[in-house]
């Protein structure tokens, strides 16, 4: 399950949503080189994990707020939601290798 997400869905889509499965929420920007590299890696792997874990993307630029509270300092950052809390976060393009061992080091029930 991939989709987008804003300011004004955030609970829903992800802080709600982790109750039911993992969300990593892919903090990203369209001007931010590793951001574009790391898109289509990030959304291969979650597609293989068939439902089990949710990506939602949130383009930073026009949401600086969220971006700001969860202290985001580089792009890109990924943090993963469990039960409306964060439980990890990496930063910077990363190979599928990685964010697979990454999935399975957080969520091994999961995998």
């Amino acid at each position: 399950m991939i989709y987008d997400v804003n300011e004004a869905n955030f609970d829903q889509k992800v802080l709600t949503q982790s109750a039911q499965c993992p969300v990593l929420v892919d903090f990203w920007a369209q001007w931010c080189s590793p951001c574009l590299v790391l898109g289509p890696v990030l959304e291969a792997v979650i597609e293989a994990e068939q439902g089990r874990i949710a990506l939602a993307k949130l383009e930073v630029d026009d949401n600086m707020h969220l971006a700001g509270h969860y202290r985001v300092r580089g792009f890109p950052t990924v943090i993963a939601f469990v039960d409306a809390q964060e439980v990890a976060r990496f930063s910077s393009a990363k190979p599928k290798r990685w964010i697979r061992e990454f999935i399975a080091e957080h969520f091994p029930i999961v995998s």
